[in-house]
């Protein structure tokens, strides 16, 4: 079970003659970066929020609203008349200096922060239970929304770990051929150079044994089975939702032994199992990054 870094969930709650609209949403993000949009009075409750979302929605790059609406349609805020004042008189002097002909200053300053406000200077009980509640009820779409597009994800990563699999399956072949041709080449260039009498037997031997002692991608082989068969244990730990960091550090150790693999191919059909194992696992990093 994987989730998603990309989630949206969004609720309503009534409370008196008010209602509480909880938007969240989240992007892609390394770390834990959590963002809020809300009218003023809730300020003193940004720790709280901050707690849950770290809890709840874990990594990425999240965004919440919090929206007050007054159902008999006479919303209540108050403006900061000093502020605008403050705004108007920076804004006209900027605007004449540069010459700007057109622009709406007005609406420009309504959009600043603290110009406008709840006439509320805090979060009353009735009014903090019901944005709970609503927080709580948007997690849920928001994590219904991650699992659905982990559940993609988890098909898609499965399929990209069994080709890279397969693959090593086919390396086997051409690690016989291989050698032959190794072996030719090294008797043909010693005998065109010291004469084919004069070749010792035993030596030319123990030099072929050099080079394929180099070029052996045994234990290569047998590391990626593993990291490979470690990957799918990790995709099938239902323990676990948060799982993108430790398939990141999977994806690289498989990396690393693809690389060794394509530097010791010795072999053109290698290479080009190599080049497509790579190609599979730039694809299962790009999936990975999106991963809680």
């Amino acid at each position: 079970m994987l989730f998603s870094m990309t989630g949206y969930g969004r609720s309503t709650r009534s409370f008196g003659d008010k209602t509480v609209t909880i938007e969240i949403r989240a992007l892609n993000s390394k770390m834990t970066d959590i963002r809020f949009k809300m009218p003023s009075n809730y300020k003193e409750k940004e720790i709280d929020l901050r707690r849950i979302l770290t809890e709840k929605a874990e990594r990425g790059k999240i965004d919440m609203s919090i929206h007050m609406r007054s159902m008999t349609g006479e919303d209540d805020f108050v403006l900061n008349h000093e502020l605008f004042r403050r705004y108007y008189k920076e804004l006209s002097q900027l605007k004449t200096e540069l010459g700007i002909e057109h622009g709406d200053v007005l609406q420009a300053i309504l959009r600043l922060p603290n110009v406008l406000g709840s006439d509320e200077d805090s979060v009353q009980e009735e009014q903090w239970q019901a944005t709970l509640e609503a927080i709580n009820e948007a997690l849920v779409d928001f994590n219904n929304f991650r699992l659905t597009e982990g559940g993609a994800m988890e098909k898609d990563l499965r399929l990209r770990v069994d080709i890279i699999s397969r693959l090593l399956t086919e390396v086997e072949p051409f690690e016989k051929e291989r050698v032959v041709k190794l072996r030719q080449r090294m008797k043909q260039n010693l005998e065109e150079f010291m004469g084919k009498e004069n070749v010792d037997k035993n030596r030319f031997e123990q030099e072929v044994l050099f080079y394929l002692e180099k070029i052996d991608v045994t234990e290569e082989k047998v590391r990626l089975t593993q990291h490979c068969r470690y990957f799918l244990e990790t995709l099938n730990d239902k323990k676990s939702t948060s799982k993108g960091k430790t398939l990141n550090f999977i994806s690289q150790e498989i990396g690393r032994e693809i690389n060794t693999l394509g530097s010791k191919a010795y072999s053109a059909n290698i290479q080009h199992l190599v080049v497509q194992m790579k190609d599979e696992l730039e694809k299962i990093k790009e999936l990975i990054a999106n991963l809680v």
